[in-house]
């Protein structure tokens, strides 16, 4: 009995002793716990809060990229995206699934078929396809007042460009959640747009509920800084839409069109073809930037600033006389440099003559016996061609000269063999705009904090360089004029009634990319253009540059560049309120009908008395008395001449004005107070606004003009394959 009381005790001593060892580590790791509050290095006060505490990210809202003007060209919108409930244990689900297909179908882009297949399967919910994502607010509203059960919608961020093709090589694009950055502008400044996502923390209950708002912690999301371009919509706008008329007319293999201001620089617009739309950015094909990030010989646009360095040097003589034809280098073997009409040339002729038609035998003797190699590669570097520009665009590829041969030196002074940008052309034809001042171009204007309207950056003209005098600037520039008015002038093509137009055509050769040498036959050439106007002062540089076009045989490669740099030169000066010149507008004829003061007499009077003197009248307006009229009084006049007179009223019925001349439009722009566009020259072949609708001063409209063609020779093909 003893000996079991015993094995009791000692058993009862033992689990005692074991309870004292387990408690006392457990009041250690209490007290181990309560001190350092921390269990295999994770804090203890740390999983506390993240039991109680929740939070929501705070989206940073992407910057937008702007016009001068601060029309938005890219900017975050909610999109939206629909989806369909099919079980209802949780909320109300789609009760009829043929009548849902039915009248939900055209607003997703879906077949009924298919979408009824996905709304009468066995799952709580459906994803409605493609068509059913990135949904703007206009087609989410029609849709939901389509009332039907179990349809519900999701919101999300994204980039939205709400001109599409507008200059979308030069803005770039985004991945549509904004994740990625992938090109343009939308890249390279990704750290100026891109926003900061902020956080908000608070504190819940057991049930998840969240408590007071004090509990709340809030951490802003701070949004991307917008971005002001020094692009003009107006200006880009009228350059896209031609230059997708002519690719749709012409169908070559690219084109490229820069407009810049000369006095500072500033690229106004910037396009190349093929575009895309930077909202469907799947469908890309050229992701490159012509304008910026391609070389190719210019052709004979390099003929400026060769021009333009031999004048400087004082080396040239305009109206020296030189055989033209063909040019046999020294101690060359190759085959002598040829004039693009075959070699036949055009005799003796001046150098002004040499510009005049584009004589590759004239510019190559300027290169070789009055400048020099060394002192052309010279003038060229001071021109910007031996390095980037630097403008504010990613990827600008830089020039490759052909240099070390005489033939070399030959070569690049009539434009072929060196490769140029170009926006090296149009920097370099600021300096001969500019009085002699090159500009280096850029299309970021300034960078504004989107909260506070602060300036962080703000670009202003930069003078990179003066490679010639404002006396050799302007003689270049009437040269240059002699090339758009002379009857041998190869520019006569880009002539604008009223304006004094400036500029250089160019044909380069196309490198064969199968083999050696160069692309032969009709069209198979660079065709391009690099202009300004006014001459004496020019407010803006257009360059055009057309590869490939499909020509038919009466047609020629100056047209489809001419109908690119007419239309947006005429435009853009008429934009900047740059009047054509008196001379081309008014008719200072010393006899002729003298047009009186009609402002103030009646309507009714004043055209009678005009059409007795032999004049076309029209009378714009309800009212009894003349407001306005055009011509002004004084002007002179010939018998058949339109006259306009415009009385009192709040809108104006138009005339047909098919068939008028370029400065009867304008008569009617003037007296009404409208904004034309004016599409091409030569005589009006259509209008915006037909014969019988109305408009309103401030209002725009389109005009489009064309000239008479002419048939093509089969000189124009052989000269132009070759200038």
């Amino acid at each position: 009995m003893d000996i079991k009381r015993a094995a009791t005790n000692k058993r009862a001593v033992l689990m005692l002793v074991l309870f004292i060892v387990v408690f006392s580590v457990l009041i250690a790791r209490f007290l181990y716990l309560q001190i350092e509050k921390e269990v295999k290095g994770y804090s203890l006060q740390a999983i506390a809060e993240a039991r109680w505490t929740s939070s929501e990210v705070l989206h940073g809202k992407r910057g937008t990229i702007r016009d001068r003007n601060g029309d938005a060209l890219a900017e975050e919108v909610t999109s939206y995206s629909v989806y369909a409930v099919l079980d209802n244990s949780h909320q109300p689900a789609v009760e009829d699934p043929e009548r849902t297909a039915q009248l939900l179908a055209e607003h997703i882009n879906m077949s009924e078929e298919r979408l009824l297949e996905l709304l009468t399967r066995d799952v709580y919910q459906v994803e409605l396809g493609a068509g059913a994502r990135n949904l703007t607010q206009e087609q989410r509203d029609k849709i939901a007042d389509l009332d039907l059960p179990g349809i519900y919608f999701t919101e999300e961020p994204r980039r939205y460009y709400p001109k599409h093709t507008y200059a979308s090589h030069l803005i770039g694009y985004t991945d549509r959640d904004m994740g990625e950055s992938r090109m343009g502008l939308e890249r390279s400044l990704d750290e100026y747009l891109r926003g900061e996502d902020g956080e908000i923390r608070f504190k819940k209950d057991g049930q998840g509920i969240p408590l007071p708002r004090p509990s709340e912690q809030i951490e802003p999301a701070k949004t991307g800084n917008d971005v002001y371009l020094t692009l003009d919509s107006n200006i880009q706008t009228a350059l896209d839409q031609v230059m997708t008329q002519v690719e749709e007319e012409y169908k070559p293999e690219r084109i490229i069109a820069i407009v810049a201001d000369p006095k500072t620089g500033q690229i106004l617009a910037m396009s190349n073809r093929p575009t895309f739309n930077p909202n469907e950015y799947e469908q890309i094909t050229n992701y490159m930037n012509y304008a910026v990030s391609d070389r190719y010989e210019p052709g004979s646009t390099m003929k400026v600033f060769t021009l333009a360095a031999a004048l400087e040097e004082g080396v040239l003589n305009v109206n020296e006389q030189y055989q033209s034809g063909t040019y046999a280098i020294r101690n060359d073997t190759n085959p002598p440099i040829r004039d693009h009409n075959q070699g036949r040339g055009w005799g003796t002729i001046s150098y002004l003559e040499a510009m005049q038609r584009s004589s590759n035998v004239g510019f190559s003797k300027i290169a070789l016996e009055k400048l020099g190699p060394e002192k052309l590669y010279e003038y060229l570097d001071e021109f910007g061609f031996g390095e980037p520009t630097g403008i504010d665009l990613p990827n600008e590829a830089a020039s490759v000269y052909a240099k070390g041969a005489l033939r070399d030196a030959a070569s690049t002074a009539f434009g072929q063999g060196t490769a140029v940008t170009p926006i090296q052309q149009i920097q370099a034809m600021t300096a001969i705009a500019n009085d002699g001042k090159m500009m280096k171009p850029y299309v970021v204007d300034r960078i504004v904090d989107s909260e506070t309207g602060e300036v962080i950056e703000e670009k202003e003209p930069e003078v990179v360089g003066e490679p010639i005098s404002k006396e050799t600037a302007k003689e270049v520039r009437d040269i240059l004029e002699t090339v758009v008015t002379s009857s041998s002038g190869t520019g006569r093509p880009f002539y604008l009634e009223g304006f004094d137009v400036a500029g250089k055509t160019g044909t380069a050769q196309v490198r064969n990319p199968d083999g050696p040498g160069y692309l032969n036959g009709h069209g198979k050439n660079i065709f391009s253009f690099i202009g300004m106007a006014p001459k004496d002062d020019p407010s803006v540089i257009v360059y055009v540059a057309v590869d490939r076009p499909s020509l038919n045989t009466n047609q020629v490669g100056s047209e489809p560049v001419a109908k690119i740099f007419n239309t947006i030169m005429n435009h853009s000066l008429q934009y900047l309120n740059i009047s054509p010149s008196v001379e081309e507008l008014k008719d200072e004829e010393e006899e002729g009908y003298e047009l009186a003061d009609f402002i103030g007499e009646s309507a009714r009077s004043a055209r009678e008395e005009l059409e007795q003197a032999g004049m076309k009248v029209y009378v714009l307006g309800e009212g009894d008395t003349v407001e306005g009229q055009q011509p002004y009084s004084g002007h002179k006049l010939l018998e058949g001449e339109r006259v306009i007179l415009r009385t009192e009223s709040e809108s104006y019925t138009l005339p047909s004005m098919i068939g008028w001349s370029l400065r009867d439009v304008l008569k009617v722009a003037n007296v009404l107070d409208v904004n034309v566009n004016l599409f091409g020259q030569g005589f009006v072949v259509g209008q915006s606004i037909e014969e019988g609708d109305t408009i309103t001063p401030g209002d725009y409209m389109v005009v489009e003009l064309a000239s008479p063609t002419r048939k093509k020779t089969k000189t124009d093909e052989k000269e132009e394959d070759e200038e």
